[in-house]
């Protein structure tokens, strides 16, 4: 039952029969315990560490690789079988640490629970382990209490709760013990508590109504167990490589045995090239470059403030479409902030962002100290003086201790100089009558130049109602209808801006008694007030928001905002950030719940901002997304948040705010909460996507143009231009290292201007073939024309395969300058912005020179040394591809839009 706020007190007991004065017995609950069972959250699914290290073998490209290793092996050339496994073991352990870690959300969510609690058994109060909570149990709280369970609220003394770990809610929510209607949403049921939320002040009690699992916290475990990440772009996209390249590499072993069998060559020598070129044909570095292009991006995004648990999400994250982020702590402070005040004269700006007291006051453009100003200096004193919360450090980070609303009162104070300590020691606290939701205010009462002053805050309506009396610049006066009318449309106006607004006076008292802290008479003492001005508070957008939704909007990524927040809160941080523009939409969770799946499909494109959302809510926004095929990211750090990140394409947790929970069931985790850190990880994520990209291009333009040359020679009846040898010594020097270097490319300034790859594009697209058999034939073209000429002009088939396999190398090492980018050209990029690149290319050409001229591995390689003039005509051949592929980047360039 998810009514229980409904019904009467008297019926939830009679329901749960529960005496709600003596609770249940000893007997009875643990009667209920075992019908019930303990009061704690079920644990996920778990695997062994030997499951998870093994399921990191299960990719098709893994498979295709150990196979080439043993397929080297058999060939005699173990170092290169040694480095194909020592690759394949490096990825399969930075999976497996990886993926430990990230199924431990459900254990974070049981964390959650109170460990012991207070509750009335047989009359009595005990305390009781949390798990041996029952459903009838009579629950009680104070101020600092975690909520061990669902209740219904029986009694509520100024009863505020945190609910932001479960609704999204960002101020403390007052709670009363009144019966609501069934349809109420979950943030607004304010005569229950919850599994998870924490008390902020005053006492309680409550009679327990679910636990465990079936609690709104069990119910977010439950969805959170139904929640799937799948399998990210970049897998598919290199399970289609290893697919492809499984093939090719049959079809090559079995065209090119077949017809050297028919040209009549040795078998064990025609086995020997087929398989060598098969194993040539895989880029078995493709594993090491993607893992090493996306650490390094992983390296870069720490430094940006971004957290990566899971490096194939990095990728992911560069094609993000849609971003669905909270509000609350993400694209606003999630610290409660005073923004402007108004007094009798004037209205005031006040800058400055969270807990932290440095800020000014404006009125207008004009700067205004609290002291050279009377009336607002009085403001400000009487905000600090009408308070109960503390500013403090909470992790070396301004804080509060109490209300979010009374300690940002308290920080506005102290930006005009006036601190909680001044307070205290000129006007000691003598009494206080608390805030009650049925009152709407509070007062406190102070002992100030030898009388007794009463400081009072609430809701403007509610206290202008009790003033008689005005502060001016030049005094007290009495406050006109006029006052009334003005002060009241100033509300009203701030209320639009969604401020949350009190108003706060004073008065000085004669002639009342105070005991023991509390006020006899205090119905007498709210009367006749001097009302000091109204204070407009809200979560403020954090300044880097609106310039970061900016970046999405001009990088195409549509960016929806999803709150528990009231709607008009809502509405008006999207409208102030830009996320809201002509034609969006305003959806709120009761609309939400009215249509089904496919109507949330129709509708969910247009609609940019959700407010009074649940977490089940949210995670349904993320799957009508995904059934469009969007790549969408999901952001948040409460509990409510977690199933929606699992479930996103990309899930990302705030880091300092957000709960063990939302973190582990995270891919990404933002280290200081904010929404720019995620615009400039999704930077990241492009940029590498760039540079693996170009990497797989240039791997398999590399291996295009071998094959095109074995596969020549073949059906020309030549002998076969390169020993096996010399195949793998090529896959090594001009695949592997310059690779290597590509993935480190720098990120293109521009890689934000342009839209987001669509989910199901695919890197093997027409372009992407054309280049790729262009490059290839022109590396092939060069290099049996060396050959041809070697062989037929000076009649040498050791020297034509000498000049074969020097060209073939030079071209490739040439070609990585060139494959940087699609558009750009070589001098336009500067051959020394990836110095890595330019010093492998160096030391390759080295090392080839080197197996020219040691004799060992002359002998090994069956090469010749080379002279000066072959040098340089080779080098000139090898140079044809590169400066061919650079004139049409020159002839293209009108034709192509510059990224």
């Amino acid at each position: 039952m998810n009514t229980w706020h409904n019904p009467s007190i008297t019926e939830a007991a009679s329901l749960l029969t529960t005496d709600i004065e003596h609770g249940l017995s000893d007997k009875e609950a643990k009667k209920r315990l075992e019908r019930y069972g303990q009061n704690k959250l079920r644990k996920g699914k778990r695997f062994s560490a030997l499951a998870i290290f093994v399921s990191q073998f299960k990719s098709l490209v893994i498979w295709v690789l150990m196979g080439a290793a043993a397929v080297s092996a058999a060939l005699g050339e173990t170092v290169d079988g040694i480095a194909i496994i020592a690759i394949v073991i490096l990825n399969a352990v930075i999976g497996f640490f990886q993926e430990y870690r990230a199924e431990k959300a459900a254990a974070a969510l049981a964390r959650l629970t109170a460990p012991h609690c207070r509750v009335v058994r047989g009359g009595h109060s005990v305390v009781v382990a949390a798990t041996e909570i029952v459903p009838g149990d009579i629950l009680l709280l104070e101020g600092g209490d975690l909520v061990a369970a669902d209740a219904r609220l029986i009694q509520a003394s100024v009863l505020r709760i945190n609910e932001a770990p479960l609704t999204g809610e960002s101020q403390a929510v007052g709670k009363f013990t009144g019966n609501l209607p069934p349809e109420t949403p979950l943030a607004e049921r304010k005569n229950m508590v919850f599994l998870g939320t924490s008390v902020t002040g005053g006492t309680g009690r409550a009679l327990v109504v679910d636990t465990g699992m079936e609690t709104e916290l069990g119910h977010i475990a439950k969805l959170l167990e139904t929640a799937e990440s799948g399998e990210t772009p970049l897998q598919r996209q290199l399970n289609r490589v290893a697919r492809l390249l499984l093939w090719a590499c049959f079809g090559i072993v079995a065209l090119i045995f077949s017809l050297g069998l028919l040209r009549g060559i040795a078998p064990f020598e025609l086995f020997l090239s087929a398989v060598s070129l098969a194993v040539a044909a895989i880029p078995e570095g493709l594993p090491a470059v993607v893992t090493v292009a996306l650490a390094l991006g992983v390296q870069r995004m720490v430094q940006r403030h971004a957290l990566v648990r899971r490096l194939a999400s990095v990728e992911t994250l560069g094609r993000a479409q849609v971003i669905c982020t909270d509000k609350t702590g993400t694209l606003t402070m999630g610290e409660m902030t005073v923004r402007k005040l108004i007094t009798s004269e004037s209205l005031y700006r006040v800058t400055g962002e969270g807990y932290v007291t440095e800020g000014a006051f404006f009125s207008g453009n004009i700067e205004s100290p609290p002291w050279k100003i009377p009336e607002l200096l009085a403001l400000l004193r009487a905000s600090a003086a009408c308070n109960d919360a503390e500013l403090t450090l909470i992790d070396d980070r301004p804080g509060i201790v109490g209300d979010p609303t009374e300690g940002a009162l308290l920080v506005a104070s102290a930006k005009g100089g006036i601190t909680r300590a001044i307070i205290e020691t000129e006007m000691p606290r003598l009494a206080v009558v608390p805030f009650d939701s049925d009152r709407k205010r509070m007062t406190v009462i102070r002992s100030r130049e030898s009388r007794s002053w009463a400081f009072v805050k609430g809701a403007p309506e509610v206290i202008l109602h009790r003033c008689t009396l005005i502060r001016t610049g030049q005094g007290v006066r009495e406050l006109t209808e006029i006052d009334r009318s003005r002060l009241l449309q100033a509300n009203t106006l701030l209320a639009h801006d969604a401020l949350r607004v009190l108003a706060i006076a004073e008065r000085p008292l004669g002639g009342f008694s105070f005991e023991d802290g509390m006020v006899v008479n205090d119905s007498e003492i709210e009367q006749e007030l001097t009302l000091l001005g109204l204070v407009g508070l809200q979560d403020p957008p954090r300044a880097e928001a609106k310039a970061a939704v900016g970046k999405c909007i001009r990088a195409g990524i549509k960016t929806v905002m999803i709150t528990g927040d009231h709607p008009d809160t809502a509405r008006a941080i999207g409208h102030e950030l830009g996320i809201l523009g002509k034609g969006d939409e305003v959806l709120v969770g009761a609309e939400l719940d009215r249509l089904d799946d496919e109507a949330l499909k129709e509708r969910v494109a247009q609609v940019s901002v959700y407010a009074r959302v649940t977490a089940e809510h949210k995670l349904r926004i993320v799957r009508a997304w995904k059934s469009l095929d969007a790549v969408v990211a999901m952001t948040g750090d409460g509990v409510n948040d977690a199933p929606a990140i699992k479930e996103a394409s990309i899930g990302i947790a705030m880091g300092i705010t957000g709960t063990e929970v939302t973190k582990e069931a995270a891919d990404i985790i933002i280290t200081d909460d904010n929404f720019a850190s995620i615009v400039a990880a999704v930077e990241e994520g492009r940029g590498i996507y760039d540079n693996i990209a170009k990497t797989l291009a240039y791997l398999l333009a590399g291996n295009t143009g071998e094959l095109i040359v074995m596969l020549s020679a073949v059906l020309l009846g030549w002998p076969l231009p390169l020993l096996p040898l010399h195949l793998l010594w090529i896959n090594l020097v001009t695949d592997g290292l310059p690779a290597l270097a590509l993935a480190t490319d720098p990120i293109d300034p521009d890689v934000l201007n342009r839209p987001p790859r669509h989910s199901q594009e695919t890197l093997f697209n027409w372009n992407f073939l054309k280049l790729t058999l262009l490059t290839g034939l022109l590396t092939a073209g060069v290099t049996l024309g060396v050959f041809a000429y070697e062989l037929y002009i000076d009649n040498s088939l050791e020297q034509a395969r000498d000049a074969a396999f020097t060209a073939l190398v030079i071209a490739e090492l040439l070609r990585a300058f060139g494959a940087r980018s699609e558009q750009r050209t070589i001098w336009q990029i500067g051959l020394f912005s990836n110095l890595r690149l330019f010093l492998i290319v160096a030391v390759s050409f080295a090392l080839q020179l080197a197996i020219h001229h040691v004799p060992m591995l002359q002998k090994l390689f069956q090469i010749e040394p080379v002279t000066l003039n072959q040098c340089v005509v080779w080098i000139g051949v090898g140079s044809i591809p590169l400066i061919i592929l650079e004139l049409r980047k020159v002839i293209r360039r009108p034709q192509t839009k510059k990224v």
